[in-house]
């Protein structure tokens, strides 16, 4: 049985730049071994983020990563890694915000044009916030989600 965790990882220094607040730096998604090519056309294409080069020391055992950018800030990442015996998370997931309605029903349809499975059977569910999720290539349950306006 494969074990999922979401990993914060956060530098001293970047803490102090923040004043001691905490911040998610990244979420780390299982992957089976040589997929990265499928992550990409998932990642990258349908959900639009940018990937980014592993360090030279992490590139060795495969897998990618994908930042979102406001501007130039990084407002979320998503690191794939290979995970041996792969098993796909069911329930565990990223969950991302888009801005606007419009947003996450444009997203939604890019996704599913891409051939990804998506279900809106959540859509209303969480107060505050209409939503989607979707699956990525290997099965990961991802989430996208929007703040409703009034």
């Amino acid at each position: 049985m494969s074990q999922h965790f979401i990993w914060l990882v956060v530098e001293s220094e970047q803490i102090e730049k923040l004043g001691g607040i905490m911040r998610l730096h990244h979420v780390q998604v299982s992957m089976p071994d040589g997929e990265e090519d499928q992550a990409r056309l998932f990642y990258g294409e349908a959900l639009g983020m940018t990937e980014v080069e592993k360090p030279p020391s992490l590139a060795v055992r495969g897998g990618c990563w994908f930042r979102a950018f406001e501007g130039t800030s990084v407002v979320a990442e998503i690191h794939l890694g290979v995970e041996s015996g792969f098993s796909p998370a069911k329930k565990a997931h990223p969950g991302l915000v888009v801005a606007s309605t419009v947003e996450l029903e444009e997203l939604a349809t890019k996704i599913q044009s891409a051939g990804f499975d998506l279900s809106w059977e959540e859509r209303h569910t969480f107060e505050g916030y209409e939503r989607f999720h979707c699956r990525d290539p290997f099965n990961n349950r991802v989430e996208v989600l929007s703040p409703l306006t009034n």
